[in-house]
């Protein structure tokens, strides 16, 4: 995980998700809620640079995340400082989890290990967030499931098959690319 800046939602988010949104819940007391969010996934992904807001990397698709659940905070359901892209696979793995929030996590608090490509807390994480950024990673799948080891090992290999640069790495796959410099640093190599 890294960390994302919350931005400002689109200019038609009223009038498209939260307006409607709203008034369904007033008429609607129970049921899963209407899916106007999506309108505005667009604008989400761009918010969070088409990365994954968990497993920072690069998301073609993702889903609009409820970070606090739609099933235990009903009346954030169409509220903009409520969402975070995701993966679709992650968003379903998170459910109803508490998990560590993107936009109060630190640069730095997770580090990609090489070459094993699992991810793991770094000894910056504060005592008080190491418990729940530890049942992030476990919860989420993050530190190392098939699914995201499968998608760290094909930007690595990209990348050291140099058909990426580490310029490109940095926007795709943030963690990897802070991986192989601080690794060519230690080495005292260039990246």
């Amino acid at each position: 995980m890294i960390h994302f800046v919350a931005t400002s939602p689109p200019s038609d988010f009223d009038n498209e998700v939260r307006n409607p949104g709203n008034a369904w819940l007033a008429s609607n007391t129970e049921g899963r809620p209407k899916d106007y969010w999506s309108k505005c996934k667009s604008a989400l992904a761009d918010g969070f640079r088409s990365l994954c807001a968990y497993s920072a990397m690069y998301e073609p698709v993702g889903t609009v995340d409820h970070y606090h659940p739609v099933d235990t905070h009903r009346h954030l359901t169409y509220e903009w400082s409520n969402y975070r892209f995701a993966s679709g696979w992650i968003n379903s793995s998170k459910s109803t989890k508490v998990v560590l929030d993107p936009f109060k996590v630190e640069d730095g608090w997770f580090e990609i290990i090489l070459p094993s490509l699992q991810l793991v807390l770094s000894d910056t994480i504060p005592q008080e967030s190491r418990s729940l950024a530890e049942y992030t990673l476990t919860g989420l799948h993050l530190r190392d499931d098939e699914r995201v080891i499968r998608q760290r090992q094909k930007w690595y290999s990209m990348y050291q098959d140099k058909k990426i640069s580490i310029e490109v790495l940095d926007e795709m796959a943030p963690l990897i690319a802070r991986a192989i410099r601080k690794q060519a640093l230690s080495n005292g190599t260039q990246d």
